[in-house]
């Protein structure tokens, strides 16, 4: 028998049904998903006033990790700053991942965005891939004089993947005093290794961008396959005892994807323990639809909330004419 599940936005409909099917996950698929083409991030950089620079920071255990840095070319000392961390299931993307998301905020709000090229699944496991990110937070926090970035207003954000990493990194900051995070962004972030929500229930064995089956292999790549009861908060951000004391966030997801119930949980959680949360839900949106198709009505809402709620974060006093 069928689950009832909410049905997809009817304008999202056209451009799905043209993507190719998502064979099953497996290690050709992952490899052929990181050799996946996609556009050079020199098309993204064309037509702006942006300067590119690279760097390397150690990670814990002293593997160089790769950040990109793109700031505005007539960037004030003080800007506001992005830290982005990307998607991909935590087993395929890099730091130019949808960076036309960020980049977005670089145009509007003249932000230092940094994109953090963390280790990848199953090769990395455990925590070592939010203490990657979490390295290169630091970095950006303990550099923000030499980058003109102010310290104070350091946006952590990520999508998907790098949402739930986004919101691990989070919480590591908070346990361990450093860095100062002002908020964080997650959209429709992997939050939860347990997979046991009645939406993940809704889109289980179905063709789809993020299935409940693709879920459990991402996380079994990360964690293996008996986690057992030794899971990190950091890996898996729900299950943090305490969400006291983090910076202001929003959470957005899809009515029609897996993540949908444990992304309004964590929102919830947040409230009660006294916290500040921005929740988001869009009717008829499945896994990543604002990143996949940004010019469908339904996205370009999603997107234009995002970028209206991070303009009230980096500038809370609105001009007074």
């Amino acid at each position: 028998m069928n689950t009832p599940r909410p049905g997809i936005d009817p304008e999202l409909l056209v451009p799905l049904a043209e993507l190719p099917p998502m064979p099953p996950l497996g290690p050709e698929t992952i490899e052929q998903l990181r050799h996946f083409p996609q556009p050079p991030i020199e098309t993204h950089l064309e037509g702006r006033a942006v300067k590119r620079r690279e760097v390397t920071v150690p990670a814990g255990d002293g593997v160089q990790i790769p950040l990109s840095i793109f700031s505005p070319t007539d960037r004030a000392a003080g800007a506001p700053c992005v830290y982005w961390i990307h998607g991909g299931g935590m087993m395929w993307g890099d730091r130019f991942s949808n960076i036309d998301v960020p980049l977005e905020w670089l145009d509007l709000f003249g932000a230092v965005v940094v994109s953090v090229d963390y280790r990848l699944a199953p090769e990395a496991t455990g925590e070592t891939l939010v203490d990657d990110c979490y390295q290169g937070l630091l970095w950006v926090a303990e550099n923000a004089a030499d980058l003109d970035i102010d310290p104070a207003r350091i946006v952590v954000a990520g999508a998907s993947a790098g949402g739930g990493l986004a919101a691990g990194v989070t919480l590591m900051a908070r346990d361990l005093g450093t860095p100062v995070i002002a908020a964080q962004l997650l959209s429709c972030p992997m939050l939860d290794h347990r997979n046991t929500t009645t939406s993940s229930r809704q889109y289980s064995g179905l063709d789809g961008v993020w299935t409940r089956e693709m879920n459990e292999f991402g996380w079994r790549s990360v964690l293996g396959e008996h986690p057992g009861e030794n899971v990190s908060a950091y890996v898996s951000p729900a299950l943090a005892d305490d969400l006291s004391a983090l910076p202001t966030t929003y959470i957005d997801a899809g009515t029609a994807e897996v993540f949908r119930d444990e992304d309004v949980t964590y929102a919830t959680r947040i409230w009660a323990a006294g916290g500040q949360a921005e929740l988001h839900l869009w009717a008829g949106g499945f896994h990543g639809f604002s990143a996949l198709f940004p010019h469908v009505r339904v996205s370009a809402a999603a997107r234009r909330t995002q970028t209206d709620w991070l303009a009230r974060v980096l500038d809370p006093s609105p001009d007074k004419d």
